[in-house]
């Protein structure tokens, strides 16, 4: 099996195949891989039912230990697809230093865009 990544596969129902393509995806196919869905607000407003995540984005947790959580983007981790929300942190057993959680974006619910980026705009309103 090749090791590179092939930009004209399309799918497979192999999930190491799956595995493979998104471990040695480059990150700009990584960032749109990196998407949440939209609240329901949200999807009537823009017409579609998911967008990539970007640092500043207000967010629900909807699974996990911090369920119900709603708190900001603070980081966003390409390379290991996880996403590290302000108010979302652990205590280490013996210190009082917090650590931060990391989560996946499909764990998420964008409840708010940040939308500083005029062409974050063009693209939320393509559709």
């Amino acid at each position: 099996m090749k090791k590179d990544w092939n930009k004209t596969w399309n799918s497979s129902t192999q999930p190491r195949k799956q595995r493979k393509f998104r471990h040695n995806a480059p990150i700009h196919i990584r960032r749109k891989l990196m998407s949440s869905t939209l609240s329901k607000e949200l999807r009537k407003k823009y017409g579609r039912r998911n967008f990539p995540v970007r640092v500043g984005d207000k967010v629900k947790v909807l699974r996990g230990q911090f369920k119900g959580k709603l708190t900001e983007i603070e980081k966003v981790d390409v390379r290991n697809y996880k996403i590290y929300l302000r108010d979302v942190q652990l205590k280490k057993q013996g210190g009082q230093i917090p650590i931060k959680y990391p989560v996946s974006p499909s764990n998420v619910q964008l409840i708010t865009l940040n939308l500083d980026d005029k062409a974050r705009i063009k693209r939320v309103e393509k559709k």
